[in-house]
């Protein structure tokens, strides 16, 4: 797997539709450090703009529902556009 860093963060690209693009998300979260604390990156293009999602381990402490990441089916069927091209990222421990 494809190893990435984004804000001193290491990541595995677990999943990618062909979309993935290092330098636009960089660009995209740089000077943000919101995903920190998030288990994995969730990315989707939808109207050619990458979109973000964060979501947690379903060990972590702090999971819900809305952010388990065995919820990331549903979430792709209910909120993402059909068809779109998606990537994930998960955080290297």
């Amino acid at each position: 797997m494809k190893k990435v860093k984004i804000n001193e963060i290491e990541y595995e690209l677990v999943k990618d539709d062909d979309c993935f693009d290092l330098d636009e998300i960089v660009e995209k979260l740089k000077d943000i450090d919101y995903f920190s604390s998030f288990d994995y990156i969730f990315g989707d293009y939808s109207y050619d703009k990458v979109r973000l999602k964060g979501f947690l381990d379903k060990k972590n402490p702090k999971v819900k529902e809305i952010n388990n990441i065995d919820n990331l089916e549903d979430y792709k069927k209910n909120y993402c556009s059909f068809g779109c091209k998606t990537f994930l990222l998960k955080k290297v421990d």
